[in-house]
């Protein structure tokens, strides 16, 4: 029988960029046997990602030697036990349960802990050593721009299992270098979502001409923005500021707003936000009810801009050769995010990264001239050195099929 790959990350919960990942992974790691881990058994393929099983249980399930785990991609070195584990319930459990443990770092460690079978304080990250015998670990194009200020234990627990990979690729500048000051070498490659286009584009055109998106091209014939924010922008005076934001932009634009939501785990997109943001709104806007991945990929590259908090939602346009332009709260502007050092790393210089609320309109109008044959040459650009390095680090040497 053929080796089992296993495919780890975080799409055991809804969020749009990790169920990108599995779905890139499915293509590239063809013809492979894979199997989809992460931190808890979930099965997603409601909303267009994969069954997954707890990493536990598939070790110990695969009893043979030189099992190999890649690390499909995501911010997966600044995640905590905490917040992993959270992430993973319900909203209705999750709410109740991170207010009454948010400052009590002993219990909430000690609860993830348990919560996770795993003593670990980055559970995202595998290590070598596991009950199954020896892993060869791969890391592809993960992100850890925050990692420095973790607190010292998650960062030397993170650093260690590094050292211990057979391959580390990450995808931004800033953690290329913070690995650098600690001696491990990494490779640097753009993020796998911007093979969306090149490998995902059939099923999603598919997607495009369903019922909700045909409603959406109906109600805005002259085209849309693509509109997404996570729920810390819910506050009043934030949604105001947004509020006018949008209506000014879509007003120069001359193009309605269409907003979705990058992900439904906590900590992610809240509908009720959307819901008080489309109240104080004076232009047309419509809110995509459906958290499918191929339904959310098709609203985006149907848009004729993105804008939003989600790098995943960048990325994609990014590989449509949309203009994009990324949100940040007021008071973050010019502080390390990965959305932020992702622009600066693999985006056009015209292209604006992370911008505050204010600063919206100016930025979209920015955006949408740019000039659209750079904007697909970048696009061509990034998948093919994704690609290229995605099958160098598994050392794959087959083709891989194109699904155009």
């Amino acid at each position: 029988m053929q080796p089992v790959t296993i495919v780890f990350g975080a799409f055991d919960r809804h969020n749009f960029g990790d169920l990108l990942f599995a779905r890139v992974a499915e293509v590239v790691l063809r013809p492979r046997r894979l199997v989809y881990a992460g931190l808890a058994n979930a099965d997603l393929r409601p909303f267009g990602g994969t069954r997954v099983q707890a990493l536990p249980d598939v070790l110990a399930r695969q009893r043979r030697q030189g099992i190999e785990l890649v690390h499909a991609g995501g911010e997966l070195l600044t995640c905590s036990a905490w917040e992993a584990a959270v992430m993973l319930l319900p909203a209705r459990q999750a709410t109740p349960l991170a207010s009454r443990l948010d400052h009590d770092l002993a219990t909430r460690t000690a609860w993830a802990h348990g919560r996770l079978r795993r003593p670990d304080l980055a559970p995202y990250v595998a290590a070598p050593g596991a009950p199954a015998g020896a892993l060869r670990l791969l890391h592809v194009a993960v992100g850890g721009v925050g990692l420095a200020g973790c607190e010292a234990a998650m960062q030397r627990e993170v650093l260690d299992k590094l050292r211990r990979a057979e391959a580390v690729s990450v995808r931004d500048h800033l953690t290329h270098a913070l690995l650098a000051r600690a001696g491990i070498a990494s490779r640097l490659m753009p993020d796998p979502a911007v093979l969306t286009a090149r490998l995902l584009d059939r099923r999603i055109r598919r997607h495009a001409h369903g019922s909700a998106l045909s409603a959406l091209r109906q109600r805005f014939p002259r085209g849309y923005l693509a509109v997404q924010f996570s729920a810390d922008f819910g506050d009043d005076a934030t949604l105001d500021a947004l509020a006018r934001a949008l209506d000014q932009s879509a007003r120069e634009a001359g193009c309605g707003i269409a907003l979705f939501r990058a992900g439904a785990a906590y900590w992610h997109d809240d509908i009720d936000c959307y819901r008080r943001l489309t109240a104080r709104m004076r232009v047309p806007a419509a809110i995509l009810p459906s958290l499918n991945l191929w339904n959310i990929c098709a609203l985006i590259t149907g848009a004729r801009c993105y804008l939003g908090s989600s790098l995943h939602g960048r990325i994609v346009a990014t590989a449509y050769a949309l203009p994009r332009v990324n949100l940040c709260l007021p008071g973050q502007e010019g502080k390390p995010s990965k959305q932020a050092a992702y622009a600066a790393t693999w985006d056009l210089p015209a292209m604006p990264g992370v911008l505050p609320v204010h600063a919206v309109p100016e930025g979209v109008m920015q955006a949408m001239g740019t000039d659209p044959q750079a904007r697909l040459q970048l696009a061509d650009l990034l998948a093919e050195r994704c690609l290229a390095e995605y099958v160098s680090l598994c050392r794959r040497r087959e083709s891989v099929r194109q699904h155009r």
